[in-house]
């Protein structure tokens, strides 16, 4: 985005906010409005009454408060368990009171219903029929607490409309419980009339972190606008409290995702406070950190979403989650409305989120739940996919320590790109064996002005005697997807979170040597020991391979320091990741390190310059790039040569 866009959003963004304050009511004119509306209400009031006065007092005070607000208070508080898989735990609450009708104020007891299964128990209060709780059962926290992927700081209300243009929200609504005879299914009802009411069901199979969650809303076809008819609205909120070891690591990885229906998974920022409204069809909408997720799956779709962000500071919550849902009821034949979702509420494991779409048949009915594995760009997640992963699981079936299968999956990948370093080596060694005659050819074109002669002799030995400083970069370059690969996969693998090995006790963080109060500059407030060990791992390497690779041409001033300083700069950059990337970036360079010294041990390079000594005398026909490289150096030492006699003219 260049300068001129960014002052043109700016200057948009003054007028719009500008204008919206310039056009906002004053105090006097929203009391006025509230007074009419008010007095509205009062005359609709007054003519239902009369139009209902030969009926009963409890049918009157039912349609009452349909007309006027959704937080109608259940005359059944008391509920006595089925099963013993359901709790009802009673607290005291505020009491709720109809305004201006004749109705005496009663006292609503809260109540607390819970699902479980060996996986995942869910707290749910009567009060809005909400999930108050989800704890993870096979999971804690860094600090060994019991993990909640969120404990009363979420909440998700259906907000209505009836036909006076009056809201009706079920967020302060009380619930009663229905528990069948299934113990896996709950059944909250909300009662306006016997036959008036809106179910929230909640149905927990075992061995799932998958909840089916249905909206039922009966009887009130002629009481709802007809905005709500054909939309229902759900406001979804949530704190995203921190579960892991590094604040920073975790904020990173924390993001809002989405599913566009039948088409890719997309993400909000996570490094800054980002709206975002969304007007096409979304399959889901995600809130995730870095090992967890709540994901909110329509049966259809979400025609409408509307998706807040913000980053919060401190050391207990990382992000404040929003959303917007607009989604389209199903009419039943009976005339009522219904909206159905799943909730996955779980760890972010590649495999269980991929098995989800082992029975879709098209890729619209494709939930890509594996998306929210951030495993890199296309082809490094591929790599990923289908190189990295299934080999990492076929070695954590084995029950070995997270340690040795991370040292046995460095090995194996060390192992299958070899041939590229044997190559890269060989490189390196025609390079090497050449330099005495790279030198004598700097020796005879010493000067400046001699450069273009000097480089390109130096080329034609390197043609004939079938040596190329590029075949050295080409394996390194093959190489790279892998190492990039491997770089996303390590801070996504749940399987590292809380296994230790050496001094690391957790994997999936940092492991600090040395910690300090206060916060340095892109180092932090410690030093991992795996990064600090791949550092003077990475600057032995890079000084040993220096010195292997010196061909004896002349290079750049300061090139030698700074590819020096590049394994430094890798600590401040990784210090704060997972100790487990780090101790494979440590292992790796090792393992690098030994098959140079076996390669420069088992190659004889006597044999090497001989055979570079025999391709000279044979007859080669130049390839298309060196003849072109040729040329343009030919043409390059002709146009220096004229600018060098135009000096000595003047």
């Amino acid at each position: 985005m260049d300068k001129n866009t960014i002052v043109g959003f700016v200057l948009i963004a003054l007028v719009v906010f500008g204008f919206s304050i310039w056009n906002k009511p004053s105090e006097e004119k929203l009391a006025e409005q509230k007074r009419l509306n008010d007095s509205i209400q009062n005359v609709q009031r007054q003519k239902l009454q009369e139009e209902l006065k030969l009926q009963d007092s409890l049918k009157l005070q039912a349609m009452d408060e349909v007309v006027n607000n959704f937080t109608a208070v259940d005359q059944s508080q008391q509920f006595v368990s089925a099963n013993n898989t359901t709790e009802v735990v009673s607290s005291e609450a505020d009491s709720v009171e109809v305004a201006e009708t004749p109705v005496e104020k009663t006292e609503v007891a809260e109540q607390i219903v819970s699902l479980e299964n060996e996986l995942l128990k869910i707290e749910f209060s009567t009060k809005g029929a909400q999930m108050k709780s989800a704890r993870l059962k096979g999971y804690t926290t860094y600090a060994g607490d019991s993990l909640y992927l969120f404990n009363k700081d979420a909440l998700l209300s259906l907000e209505l409309e009836n036909k006076s243009s009056i809201k009706l929200n079920t967020k302060n609504a009380i619930f009663t419980p229905i528990v069948e005879s299934d113990s896996s299914v709950l059944i909250l009802r909300h009662s306006f009339a016997p036959s008036q009411y809106i179910d929230f069901i909640y149905a927990l199979q075992p061995e799932s972190y998958m909840v089916k969650f249905d909206v039922v809303v009966v009887g009130m076809k002629d009481v709802l606008s007809s905005t709500s008819k054909e939309k229902f609205l759900f406001a979804w909120q949530q704190d995203l409290k921190r579960k892991e070891k590094s604040v920073q690591n975790e904020q990173n990885y924390s993001h809002i995702y989405y599913k566009f229906l039948g088409q890719d998974v997309e993400e909000l920022s996570s490094k800054s406070n980002v709206t975002e409204s969304i007007n096409e069809p979304v399959k889901w909408i995600a809130f995730k950190d870095q090992f967890f997720a709540s994901v909110l799956i329509a049966d259809y779709s979400f025609d409408i979403s509307e998706l807040d962000s913000k980053v919060l500071s401190g050391e207990t919550y990382l992000k404040k989650y929003g959303a917007n849902l607009y989604t389209t009821p199903v009419a039943e034949n009976d005339g009522s409305f219904k909206v159905g979702f799943r909730y996955f509420l779980g760890p972010l494991q590649y495999s269980m989120l991929k098995s989800y779409d082992d029975a879709a048949q098209e890729t619209v009915d494709e939930l890509d739940l594996d998306k929210l594995v951030p495993l890199g760009w296309t082809l490094f997640r591929w790599i990923n996919q289908y190189f990295v992963i299934p080999i990492f699981n076929v070695l954590n079936k084995t029950g070995l320590g997270m340690g040795v299968i991370i040292l046995l999956l460095t090995v194996i990948v060390k192992l299958i790109i070899s041939p590229l370093t044997y190559k890269s080596y060989m490189s390196s060694a025609k390079m090497r064996v050449l330099r005495p005659q790279v030198e004598e050819i700097n020796a005879k074109y010493p000067k400046q002005e001699q450069a273009m002669e000097r480089q390109r002799a130096t080329m034609d030995l390197y043609g004939r005697a079938g040596a190329s400083p590029m075949s050295g970069c080409l394996p390194m370059l093959l190489q790279m997807p892998i190492l990039i690969a491997l770089f996303a996969f390590f801070p996504s693998a749940i399987e590292l979170r809380q296994h230790s090995f050496l001094w690391a006790e957790d994997l999936s963080t940092y492991d600090a040597i040395i910690e300090w109060g206060t916060s340095i500059p892109l180092l932090g407030n410690h030093i991992s020991l795996f990064c600090l060990l791949m550092t003077i791992t990475n600057v032995v390497y890079t000084k040993f391979n220096m010195d292997m690779t010196n061909t004896g041409q002349q290079q750049m001033p300061g090139m030698k320091w700074m590819m020096m300083l590049m394994p430094v700069i890798f600590l401040f950059i990784l210090n704060d990741y997972p100790s487990g990337l780090t101790y494979y970036y440590f292992i790796s360079t090792l393992i690098t390190i030994l098959l140079t010294l076996s390669f420069r041990y088992f190659i004889d390079e006597e044999k090497l310059l001989a055979k570079l000594e025999a391709n000279k005398k044979k007859v080669k026909k130049k390839s298309g790039f060196m003849a072109r490289l040729e040329e343009a150096q030919r043409i390059q030492q002709q146009q220096q040569k004229k600018k060098n006699n135009g000096k000595g003219r003047r």
